[in-house]
C-alpha cells in the first residue's frame, strides 16, 4: 500500500502580499530618514505597541492577567488594532491555541518547524484554524457575542490605515513612512521574535512542557514579552520578568493602572518575592 500523502499546504496569498509590501516599503522610507521620524518610529513600536498587544491583546485579552473597566479594555483592543497588530479575537484565538499545544504540531507557529518556521513563514500558509470560524471562535467564548469585539476583528485593516493621515499631515512623508510603515514592521518583528527567538535561545526558569526559554534582548525590546519561559510557566500571570534583572515594562504599566485604582485583581504567582531560593518547577502550561 502506498504510504498516505501529506496535505497540500495552500499559500495565504494576502499574508504575503500584506507582509511582503510593508518590507518594500521599508527600503522605500530610507530616503525619508529624519531623526525625529525616527524617534517616533521607536516611540510607536517600544511604547504605543506595549499598550496594545502586549496589555490588551497578550495579558488582557488572551491570558485575562488582570482586569480593568470595559472601556479600558476596549481602548486597549482598539490600540492594537489601530498600530496593525491584528485582528484581536483571531490573534487572541491562536495565542491561547499556542499554549494549549506549544511546540507541538498542532501550535501554529512551533518552533520545531525551524526559527523561520515559528517566526513568520507559518503565515505565509493557510491554516484550517483561521479559516474555518467554528474552529477559532470557540476558544474566544467571551469574545464571540460582543459585538464591539466582532467589529474591530472585521475592520481592523480600516483602522490601521487610519493612523496614516495624522502622520502626514504633522510630519510629512518622513513620519508617515517611519512612524507608519517602518514602525509596523518593526512591531512586527518584536513580536515574531517572541514566537521565534523566545523558543530557541535563552535560559530556563522553570521546566516546562515546550521549548520556550527566557531571551534577554527580546525580553528588552518586546517591553518584557521575551521572559518567555516565564511566562509559559505561569501564563495568567501579569508580571512576566521574574529575577531582579529581567526588567518588564509591560507589568509596569500594569502596576501604575492598578494604584490608579484602574487595574484590579493582576495575578502573580505567590513565590515570586523569593523566587531565586525555589527549586525548578514542572509547570502546568494551561488554557485560560
Amino acid at each position: 500500500a502506498s504510504a498516505p500523502s501529506t496535505p497540500v499546504k495552500r499559500l495565504h496569498y494576502p499574508n504575503i502580499f500584506w507582509i511582503l509590501f510593508a518590507h518594500l516599503m521599508v527600503i522605500a522610507a530610507i530616503p525619508y530618514f529624519t531623526w525625529p521620524a525616527f524617534a517616533a518610529c521607536i516611540f510607536g513600536a517600544c511604547v504605543v505597541s506595549s499598550f496594545g498587544v502586549n496589555l490588551g491583546f497578550h495579558r488582557l485579552l488572551t491570558h485575562r492577567s488582570y482586569k480593568v473597566p470595559k472601556w479600558l479594555e476596549y481602548t486597549f483592543a482598539t490600540i492594537g488594532a489601530m498600530i496593525a497588530g491584528g485582528p484581536p479575537m483571531h490573534w487572541v484565538a491562536e495565542h491561547r491555541l499556542h499554549h494549549r499545544f506549544s511546540d507541538l504540531p498542532d501550535d501554529p507557529h512551533n518552533s520545531r518547524e525551524g526559527f523561520w518556521h515559528a517566526h513568520m513563514t507559518h503565515l505565509f500558509y493557510h491554516k484550517d484554524f483561521e479559516d474555518i470560524e467554528e474552529q477559532w471562535m470557540k476558544y474566544v467564548p467571551e469574545m464571540s457575542g460582543d459585538r464591539y469585539y466582532l467589529f474591530l476583528n472585521k475592520y481592523w485593516i480600516g483602522l490601521a490605515m487610519l493612523p496614516l493621515i495624522p502622520l502626514y499631515y504633522f510630519g510629512g512623508m518622513p513620519f508617515l513612512m517611519w512612524a507608519g510603515f517602518v514602525r509596523v514592521v518593526v512591531m512586527l518583528h518584536m513580536t515574531w521574535f517572541v514566537n521565534s527567538a523566545s523558543h530557541m535561545w535563552g535560559y530556563r526558569n522553570y521546566v516546562t512542557r515546550d521549548n520556550s526559554v527566557n531571551c534577554w534582548w527580546v525580553g528588552l525590546i518586546a517591553a518584557g514579552e521575551g521572559w518567555h519561559n516565564n511566562h509559559h510557566a505561569y501564563p495568567t500571570s501579569a508580571r512576566h520578568g521574574h529575577k531582579w534583572f529581567e526588567l518588564d515594562l509591560t507589568y509596569g504599566w500594569i502596576l501604575i493602572l492598578e494604584k490608579l485604582g484602574l487595574a484590579t485583581d493582576v495575578k502573580r504567582p505567590a513565590h515570586l518575592v523569593k523566587v531565586e531560593s525555589l527549586p525548578v518547577n514542572i509547570a502546568e502550561v494551561e488554557l485560560s
